[in-house]
């Protein structure tokens, strides 16, 4: 564990062990270590990541003295929803959870045809700078626990009232920022002992950590990784993304490259069209050039405007010239779905009002 994680986990668990952050060859060493015998570990094991339980008292097959060790040692992290918003056009719902510290995450339910997905955050706050983006204005509070990205998903399917098939870590944070805790999350969110999420219906979103991408492909994991390029060459991405300013474009095609030879999986890339910015025929054949060759898949997103920047999501003609000329070049291009448009779903917005409105009440964040 790193320093930034070890300092977080004491600050955060009070002496106490996080055991939903607990691998299960992990869990039963803890419970050997309290004298019991070590299928123990799996039971509580099934009832924190299949059956969801919140609390050591809804484990009824766990003898009432382990339960009291439990409690004297061990710590379930809990959050509470504070706001909820649920689209009435498609069914989205967005949620703001306060952390056990006070500080504020959101979290993302969208129901598909396919199934159902959740988009969950990775940090409190962002320390990445992308200037059209809510998620890192104010900076970055924390880097969360693997618990506590769990613990969304998990909340996320009781206030959708289904379970979920798909989890996309492309909420506020930079997950590779955190990459320790998010690749303990994806295992424990992915083990088969816990009726887990398949990983290729995982999907992690960077802005572009070279070091961190390549030390990703060496953990061999099957999630798709999602680059968010949205410019067409490092004069235009220096404008829009501070981390451009560290690694080039071509640096971040190559560690994707990486990525890809070392797991199999197509590489995704974001785009988020910017009215008058990056959104014409002149960018679609810069990004065409980049791209051409490689096997990916670009995902083209009419920005979402913020109160706080003056930027304007392109027009719909614009997004479809600018889809076509990228498949006129045999790049295959889609349109994100715009999920919850009636409810702020864009990344950031619902924590940063949250915030907002407790800071005008007085309260701590």
């Amino acid at each position: 564990m790193n320093t930034e994680n070890r300092l977080q986990s004491e600050e955060y668990s009070s002496g106490k062990v996080d055991i939903l952050s607990l691998y299960l060859p992990e869990l039963e060493k803890l419970i050997r270590d309290f004298g019991e015998p070590s299928y123990r570990a799996r039971q509580i094991y099934t009832w924190l990541h299949e059956k969801r339980v919140l609390s050591l008292e809804e484990m009824s097959n766990i003898p009432k003295s382990l339960k009291q060790k439990l409690s004297e040692n061990c710590r379930i992290p809990r959050m509470e929803l504070v706001k909820s918003r649920h689209s009435a056009q498609d069914g989205t719902c967005k949620a703001a959870f306060a952390l056990e510290d006070g500080n504020i995450i959101e979290s993302v339910f969208m129901p598909y045809r396919h199934g159902n997905s959740v988009c969950i955050s990775s940090q409190a706050g962002c320390r990445m700078g992308c200037r059209f983006c809510a998620s890192t204005l104010g900076g970055l509070a924390r880097n969360l626990a693997a618990s506590e990205m769990l613990g969304q998903v998990y909340a996320m399917e009781r206030e959708g009232g289904q379970r979920v098939s798909h989890v996309v870590i492309m909420g506020t944070g930079e997950p590779l920022d955190n990459l320790e805790q998010v690749v303990r999350f994806i295992r424990i969110l992915s083990d088969e002992a816990a009726g887990g999420i398949s990983q290729r219906n995982i999907t992690l979103s960077t802005c572009g950590l070279v070091p961190q991408i390549r030390q990703l492909a060496g953990e061999h994991l099957q999630v798709t990784l999602a680059l968010s390029l949205h410019a067409s060459n490092d004069e235009l991405r220096r404008s829009l993304m501070p981390i451009a300013n560290r690694y080039s474009i071509a640096e971040c095609l190559d560690a994707c490259e990486a990525y890809f030879r070392e797991t199999g999986r197509r590489i995704s890339y974001e785009y988020a069209l910017i009215r008058g910015e990056n959104d014409g025929p002149e960018q679609a054949r810069e990004l065409a050039g980049l791209l051409s060759g490689r096997n990916c898949h670009v995902n083209l997103i009419p920005v979402n405007p913020i109160e706080e920047r003056d930027y304007r999501k392109s027009q719909p003609e614009r997004v479809r010239d600018f889809q076509a000329e990228l498949e006129r070049h045999g790049i295959n291009a889609t349109v994100r779905r715009k999920m919850g448009a009636d409810i702020d779903s864009a990344c950031g917005q619902l924590r940063r009002k949250q915030m907002t409105e407790t800071k005008k009440k007085g309260g701590d964040i």
